[in-house]
């Protein structure tokens, strides 16, 4: 079974066609810039040389179909027609209430999508693009949607209920859904795959790390709370993200800064986060650099970073009663050793230790904790698209 997994942007295309069968990746790649000028196609080879492809994208359907050309193409792609494609996964970031799982898509499920848009207006629409896209450039293949925000949903009430009037819930569905859930299903399981023990009776913090962040409590395979919010904003210092702040400071910025929504919109979402304390970059690599050079403001920027990574998994730790495992995932979580040995860093209360050596992986499944660590640490990079694929073969049959 072919199966393509499609993750729209609001400008880019990701895709990845595996072959079931076997799990192979058969191609991989990305278009940035949909709509805008410069477009192009960037591809990694069969053998490992990254290739990019220029070309005018003016919409996803534009872009979708010049995927399907390349996965065609003799000289870049690997299957001969479109038809060798069995089906389409696609990554559908906000599923509110409506979705606990991944879903055959339908004109009903289309609908509850669209509903859904309001909470995520810079992504479910785009999602649905790729899934329009599809449907018209090969009606016959069945598509699957698998949402960001369906782990979540085991969430209690109570953990995931603002304290604010509750009409607002039942009027407009403020809550807590969190986000990143395709990713923390994946480690959390492929962690209890690679050390041999059931999912079903585990204590597992998974920490998804990178320009976006979440961190997530489950407790025997199900979330039971997640630092994400009503919209990826909350929880974690990230990238260009705020994070945590303090919902008085809101009003009281508007007024002296003059914001309307949009422009509170940008400034929490585009101009905070690592980036807007150290004035520097949103990439972690970059403030690495500048805090070696005695840059003060990356360094501290650093700092919130990682304490408020630890402050989150102490947190959860006493929502689980303890850990068993804890993982880090996310381009920071998988490649930044020093920023893992700081989270780390006085948590031996936990019964969390560190091996020095272990540490040092970058990229690569690990367990990264000393043989008498009380909680076993581990490396496991993400791989939402697979999950996409594996969710859609399910779903299949």
């Amino acid at each position: 079974m072919k199966t393509l997994v499609l993750n729209c942007g609001s400008s880019s295309i990701k895709y990845k066609l595996f072959d079931m069968t076997s799990g192979e990746v058969m191609a991989q790649g990305g278009i940035e810039r949909v709509g805008l000028d410069g477009a192009f196609l960037k591809l990694t080879g069969a053998n490992g040389e990254k290739v990019i492809l220029e070309k005018d994208i003016p919409g996803h359907e534009q872009g979708i179909n010049f995927v399907l050309e390349v996965l065609t193409d003799a000289r870049y792609g690997c299957i001969k027609s479109f038809d060798e494609i069995d089906a389409v996964g696609h990554r559908v970031v906000h599923g509110g209430e409506k979705f606990a799982s991944s879903m055959l898509i339908t004109d009903e499920v289309i609908e509850k999508v669209k509903e859904c848009s309001e909470l995520a207006q810079l992504h479910n629409p785009a999602n649905l693009e790729g899934i329009y896209a599809i449907r018209k450039i090969m009606p016959r293949a069945p598509q699957v949607a698998v949402f960001d925000t369906a782990f979540h949903q085991t969430m209690p009430d109570y953990a995931y209920i603002y304290g604010l009037p509750y009409e607002l819930y039942t009027k407009y569905g403020v809550r807590r859904y969190g986000f990143h859930g395709t990713s923390h299903r994946y480690v959390s399981q492929r962690a209890c795959r690679i050390l041999g023990v059931p999912y079903e009776r585990q204590r597992i913090i998974t920490a998804h790390v990178g320009n976006g962040g979440s961190i997530t409590a489950i407790r025997n395979g199900k979330s039971i709370d997640t630092t994400m919010g009503l919209t990826p904003v909350e929880g974690i210092l990230m990238g260009t993200r705020c994070g945590d702040v303090d919902a008085g400071a809101i009003p009281f910025i508007m007024n002296k800064e003059g914001l309307d929504a949009d422009g509170l919109s940008e400034l929490i979402n585009k101009r905070s986060g690592v980036w807007g304390v150290s004035g520097v970059s949103s990439d972690m690599r970059e403030i690495e650099k500048a805090c070696r050079e005695g840059n003060r403001r990356a360094i501290l920027a650093l700092q919130i970073y990682t304490y408020r990574i630890r402050k989150y998994v102490g947190a959860l730790a006493a929502v689980l009663g303890g850990v068993d495992i804890l993982v880090f995932t996310g381009g920071v979580g998988e490649n930044q050793c020093s920023l893992r040995a700081e989270v780390c860093s006085g948590m031996e209360f936990m019964g969390i230790r560190l091996d020095e050596e272990r540490n040092s992986v970058r990229g690569e499944e690990a367990i990264i904790s000393s043989p008498d660590s009380g909680t076993t640490v581990m490396v496991v990079p993400t791989d939402e698209e697979y999950m996409i694929a594996s969710d859609t073969k399910e779903i299949l049959g």
